[in-house]
C-alpha cells in the first residue's frame, strides 16, 4: 500500500507543480501578451524546430551508442537497435516519474539482452555520473562569464551567494564523508550493502577501467554538444530570439535543464526558466514564454512518439 502511494505522489506531486505553474504563468499573462504568444507559434520557422529536433535523435543515437563501451567491458555484447529503442522509451517514462527511465532502461535491457539488471542499472548510473560533471563544467563556464549579471540577479531576489556557496560546501563535505565511509568503513550495514550492490559497482567502475574509456568521454561531451546545439538551433526559429548572443543561449540551456528535473519533463517549469533568464538580458517575458513553450513542446513530442514507437517495436525485432 505504501509503495502505491509513494508512486503516486512521485507522479502527481511533479505534475500538480507543472499545472500550477502553467496557471500562474498564463494567468499573469495580459491579453496582448497572450496574443504575442500565439502570434510566435504562428510565425516561427519551423525549419530550425525540425532542426533542432534531428539534433535530439542524434544524441539519442550517440547515447546509445555509448553505451555499448560500458557493456561490452562487462562482457554483454548487446545490439545497437535495442539500445536505442530502449534509451528512446526511457526518455518517455521519464516524462512521468522524474529519472525512473534509467530503471525501465535496464529493465528492457534484462528482458531483450539479457544483462543482469543490477550491472546494466550500474553503467546507467556510471554514465549519469560523467553527464552530471560534464553539465557541471558548462555550468561553471556559464557563471563564470556571465557572473556579473546573475550576481545582480541575486542580490535583487536577496538571496546570498556566500549563502549559495556554503550550502554548496557542507553538500560536498557530506558527500566526502559518505565516499570516505564507503571506501574504508567496515562495518556490517556496509559491508552487506556492498554485497548487495556489487553488480551495481561493477558497472559504475566499468567507465574508468574499461579499455576505451577516453572514446567514452568523446561520446559524452558530443551527446552534450547535441543538446547545446539543439537548444542554440530554435533561437532562429523566432526574429526576436535570433540575435541573441552565444553566452545567453549557454545560460538559457543552463537553467532549462535544471528545469527539467524540477517537474515531469519539465512541465511549465522550463518555459518559466527560459522567460527568467532571458528577461535578465532585456528580452520581454512573452518573447521568453513562446521560445521556451516552443522547445519543450517540440521536444516533448518528439520523446513520446519516438519513446512509444521504440516500445512497441522492441518486442517485435526480438520477437523469436
Amino acid at each position: 500500500m505504501k509503495s502505491i502511494v509513494s508512486k503516486f505522489a512521485s507522479v502527481v506531486i511533479p505534475l500538480l507543480i507543472g499545472i500550477g505553474i502553467i496557471y500562474y504563468q498564463f494567468n499573469s499573462l495580459s491579453e496582448v501578451e497572450l496574443e504575442k504568444i500565439k502570434s510566435c507559434f504562428v510565425k516561427a520557422n519551423y525549419n530550425y524546430i525540425y532542426l533542432s529536433l534531428l539534433v535530439s535523435v542524434l544524441g539519442f543515437w550517440i547515447r546509445a551508442y555509448r553505451w555499448k563501451f560500458s557493456l561490452n567491458h562487462l562482457g554483454y555484447h548487446t545490439s545497437f537497435l535495442n539500445n536505442f529503442l530502449t534509451v528512446s522509451v526511457s526518455y518517455l517514462v521519464n516524462l512521468t516519474i522524474p529519472r525512473s527511465g534509467e530503471i525501465s532502461r535496464a529493465l528492457l535491457l534484462k528482458k531483450y539482452e539479457n544483462v543482469p539488471f543490477d550491472k546494466a542499472f550500474g553503467t546507467i548510473i556510471a554514465e549519469r555520473i560523467v553527464d552530471l560533471l560534464i553539465f557541471l563544467l558548462f555550468v561553471a563556464v556559464g557563471f563564470a562569464v556571465q557572473f556579473d549579471t546573475l550576481y545582480q540577479f541575486f542580490l535583487k531576489q536577496n538571496i546570498s551567494f556566500q549563502n549559495i556557496l556554503l550550502y554548496g560546501l557542507i553538500a560536498f563535505a557530506f558527500f566526502g564523508a559518505f565516499i570516505l565511509i564507503w571506501m574504508r568503513a567496515e562495518w556490517n550495514i556496509i559491508l552487506k550493502l556492498k554485497k548487495k550492490l556489487s553488480g551495481l559497482t561493477e558497472g559504475m567502475k566499468s567507465v574508468y577501467q574499461m579499455k576505451n574509456k577516453w572514446w567514452y568521454i568523446l561520446y559524452s561531451f558530443a551527446i552534450w554538444t547535441c543538446y547545446l546545439t539543439m537548444f542554440y538551433v530554435t533561437i532562429f526559429a523566432l526574429p526576436e530570439t535570433s540575435t541573441i548572443s552565444f553566452e545567453i543561449v549557454i545560460m538559457g540551456f543552463i537553467f532549462g535543464s535544471l528545469a527539467v528535473g524540477f517537474t515531469n519533463g519539465g512541465l511549465g517549469a522550463y518555459p518559466l526558466a527560459i522567460a527568467l533568464i532571458f528577461s535578465l538580458y532585456g528580452i520581454s517575458n512573452d518573447i521568453g514564454i513562446a521560445f521556451g513553450y516552443l522547445v519543450w513542446t517540440s521536444q516533448t513530442l518528439l520523446t513520446i512518439v519516438l519513446g512509444l514507437l521504440s516500445y512497441l517495436l522492441l518486442p517485435l525485432i526480438n520477437k523469436k
